[in-house]
Order: C-alpha cells, then structure tokens, then sequence
C-alpha cells in the first residue's frame, strides 16, 4: 500500500520546474521570432557606404530625413492607409451585423460569396483592374490605390466583425428595442459601442494590409511624387551594390507607425466589457 501511495508523488512534476522550461520554451521563440527585426534595427545603425565613420551611428538616419523623399512616402502611406482603413470598418460593420444577425438563404448565399471572392488572390485582379482603372484615370492615383485595398480587406473584415458580433447577446437589443429604440439604433448604441475590440482588430487588419502593401503599388503608381513607403524603399536598391544602412533604416521608418498603434490600442483590447451585462439571467 506504501508504494502505490507513493507512485503519484514520483510522476508528478514539481510546479516550479514546468514554469521555468515553459518561460525557457517562450524565450527561445520569442528570440527566434524578433531575430529578424534586431537584425534590421542592427543594420540600421551602420554607417553609410564611402564615409570615415565607424561603428553604430544615427548618421544614417539623418540621411534618409534630409535627402530623400521619405517624408512625401511616409505621408503617401498614411492617407492611402487611414484612408482604407476607415472605409473598410464602416462598410464592414454593418455588412457584419446583418451576417450575424440576419438568416435565409440571401445572407447565407452572400456569406459564401465574401467567402470565395477573399479566396483569389489580388495578383489574379492586378491585371483587369490595371485596365479598367486606366479608361477611368485612376491609374497612378492614391485614390484608386485605396479603392484597391477597400475592395481587398472588406471580405475578411465583414467576416472578423460578424464573429464578434455573434459574442454580443441579442437580448441586450431586444430590451433596446422594447424601450423604443430602432433597430439600426440598437446596432449603433448597444453592438457597436460593445464591439470596440473587434472593431479596433478590424481596422488594425485594413491597416496592416494597405501599409505593407508593395504589389498593387508598384502596378499602379508611376510617379515619385505618389510613390508609398514600400515602393520608396526600392529606390535605394541599385543594379550593382546596395547601402544597406538607409534601406534599413526606412525599414524601421516603417516599423514605426504599426507598433505605435498596437501599443497604443492595446488597453482597449479587452473581452469583458459586456460581462455584466445579463446578470441574474
């Protein structure tokens, strides 16, 4: 009786040395996952081609400020960005609210529709819209760039806002609805002010598309003036040699803004905010 009492406390794992490999196992992922953006931000520090300086330096990013465009690229980027960001969660909000509250067969067949258009890939639509852009000019256009990115991330984000919709209990619009308010009422004051988490990953989502975007860009923009971050960066690419310090150093230029978002919104992104909401139900 003595040893089998004794077998569990052989095989069971002491707390503290399962926390300790778990905290290992993470810190070697998390090296691994960061190595390539320390990478970047070690280059970034290089010193230019052909100048006497040596060792880390901000040199080179006083370079890329004072004579290149990247000020003109950084503001192109952000308004073709904020631009189809914006566009992309107010169609998508409503678009996701009929997917989750909405039943029949229209819902469920436009649901599928969403479904298999977000399947091609853009590469295949770069061609005719490349066309039908240039009868209308609105090839070498920010404009028609956003329109571009709009029409990419909508499907993914009608289906991101639908899901979270579906968190949100439908009585809390009913009990709306019986003191008076209208349905689209109900959608504005009771879902969507409780789906701030999921609307602030839907626009993160649009964002993150339009800024890292270099396929459509560099079909579509021809002049330098229009030129985005990504298609900026190219520039510093020559046939036979490459400075590697400016183009890392407007890489982390384009770093910048994204982890300035996620560390700003990242309070926000919380999933208790209706937790109280039906107590005693």
């Amino acid at each position: 009786m003595s040893t089998l009492a004794s077998r569990p406390r052989k095989l069971a794992l002491d707390p503290r040395r399962a926390g300790i490999g778990r905290t290992l196992l993470t810190a070697i992922v998390t090296l691994v996952m960061l190595g390539p953006i320390l990478v970047v931000f070690w280059l970034a520090l290089r010193p230019r081609l052909y100048t006497e300086i040596t060792g880390p330096t901000l040199e080179t990013f006083a370079y890329i400020f004072a004579e290149t465009d990247i000020l003109l690229w950084l503001k192109n980027s952000a308004m073709v960005s904020i631009l189809a960001t914006l566009i992309s969660v107010i169609v998508a909000a409503p678009a996701g609210y009929v997917l989750s509250r909405g039943r029949g067969g229209a819902v469920s067949a436009y649901s599928l529709f969403i479904f298999v258009l977000q399947s091609f890939p853009v590469v295949v639509f770069v061609i005719p819209l490349f066309i039908m852009f240039a009868s209308v000019g609105l090839v070498d256009s920010l404009s028609g760039v956003a329109i571009i990115y709009v029409a990419s991330s909508v499907a993914v984000a009608c289906w991101m806002m639908s899901a979270y919709f579906d968190t949100i209990p439908v009585t809390l619009e009913e009990a709306a609805w019986i003191d008076g308010c209208s349905v689209f009422g109900g959608f504005v004051r009771i879902v969507l002010r409780n789906s701030l988490p999921g609307v602030l990953s839907t626009a993160i989502y649009a964002f993150l598309l339009a800024w890292n975007d270099y396929l459509v860009a560099l079909v579509f923009l021809r002049s330098d003036d229009r030129f985005t971050l990504p298609i900026g960066l190219q520039t510093f690419f020559q046939q036979n040699q490459t400075d590697w310090g400016p183009v890392m150093a407007c890489a982390v230029v384009m770093l910048a803004p994204p982890v300035l978002i996620f560390a700003l919104l990242n309070r926000f992104f919380s999933i208790g905010g209706i937790g109280g909401a039906l107590a005693g139900k």
